[in-house]
């Protein structure tokens, strides 16, 4: 039986809960406010399913999911022993869609930029693209060739935006991530005078996501600015950096407290006094930055990329020029709990102003709209 014509099809290239997983969700959300429209999410069969998975949290607000043998951009496929398998998986996609005949297919990473072309040949007259990513040349000159298949582009960032090939400029409409608010008013830090400063660092532990530079920067400061807590994990692709090693050859490991995965990461959020964003290479984004806005606390990150656009700096938060451990050493150094409260103040009204959901919702529906 035929899937009706207004079904959205989203092709995922993850099964987690970091960035790209959470506004997964929030893209499907906001299919809510129209109606003709409905959801189905397929998702890739190479990855486990963690064990808070974006898939759990579809099934919960009742949106189909299928587990399949997607065509996923891994740099470990694009190798002649592995062509074959991804031919077959594209082939297979292509059969998939043509019997599915969704209205539109919604590629929500680059990494699933295959389904672009596939869906263009098996009749899908809209195809959207979820730009989440900063392409380097390389990238730009092989995904952009695919993308050209986008009727629509969405980018989460001028920075994302600004790196793909200029033909394709005319096809993107740049929709900046946001975070829904939590019911519970977002804390204030606790007294001034009750323990170290708390310092937060929430992501996954890829290699470019700054934590040797981060660790660095700790270790060179002759007594540590307070208590450095490490929430994350390993990414299961991709070049991972050795946190607990990092930790454990410190001159103060005692000061850093390596937490490893969570479910809910405002929690820690809410826990500290600052959120630390050291990310080596320009992040496309960086929602962790506006969740810890949301919760009336400042950020220090560096400077490329989006983070640059979030982070107004001795404002809402301090930049640093990327992989500078002097730089980050001396943002540590000179914030206290007085100028992180005030900051978490103005980054606060950052987040009412600039990233609330509703916003997020309205550029969406209008998309679904067009």
């Amino acid at each position: 039986m035929r899937a009706p014509r207004r079904t959205v099809v989203f092709v995922h290239s993850s099964n987690e809960m970091f960035g790209a997983d959470r506004m997964l969700l929030h893209v499907v959300d906001t299919l809510a406010g129209h109606p003709d429209l409905t959801a189905e999410v397929w998702l890739p069969a190479d990855v486990e399913r963690s064990a808070d998975s974006v898939q759990q949290h579809l099934e919960e607000r009742g949106v189909t999911t299928r587990v399949l043998p997607t065509p996923i951009l891994r740099r470990r496929y694009l190798t002649p022993a592995h062509l074959p398998g991804l031919i077959a998986r594209t082939a297979t996609l292509w059969w998939r869609l043509l019997r599915a005949r969704p209205a539109i297919v919604y590629c929500a990473t680059s990494a699933a930029l295959l389904a672009a072309p596939v869906a263009r040949l098996a009749g899908s007259p809209r195809v959207i693209m979820h730009m989440q990513e900063i392409w380097s040349p390389s990238d730009a000159r092989v995904l952009g060739t695919l993308a050209s298949a986008c009727t629509d582009i969405v980018a989460i960032s001028t920075e994302s935006a600004s790196s793909m090939p200029g033909r394709l400029h005319r096809r993107v409409t740049t929709i900046v991530n946001a975070v829904a608010d939590r019911a519970t008013p977002p804390p204030t830090p606790v007294d001034e005078t009750v323990g170290p400063m708390r310092f937060l660092v929430a992501s996954r532990w890829n290699s470019w996501k700054g934590h040797a530079t981060l660790l660095a920067a700790w270790d060179s400061l002759d007594t540590p600015p307070g208590q450095l807590v490490i929430v994350g994990s390993p990414p299961e692709l991709g070049t991972a950096v050795d946190v607990v090693g990092l930790v454990a050859a410190l001159r103060h490991p005692q000061s850093v407290t390596v937490v490893g995965q969570v479910t809910d990461t405002i929690e820690w959020i809410d826990r500290s006094d600052v959120v630390v964003m050291p990310s080596d290479d320009p992040e496309p984004f960086g929602l962790v930055a506006v969740e810890a806005f949301s919760r009336r606390r400042p950020v220090i990150a560096s400077a490329g990329g989006g983070l640059g656009s979030i982070v107004t700096p001795g404002v809402d938060g301090l930049l640093f020029t990327n992989r500078s451990v002097a730089e980050l050493a001396d943002a540590l150094a000179s914030i206290d709990r007085p100028r992180a409260r005030r900051m978490g103040e103005a980054a606060r009204a950052t987040f009412v102003d600039r990233y609330a959901i509703d916003r997020f919702s309205r550029q969406f529906g209008e998309l679904w709209s067009r």
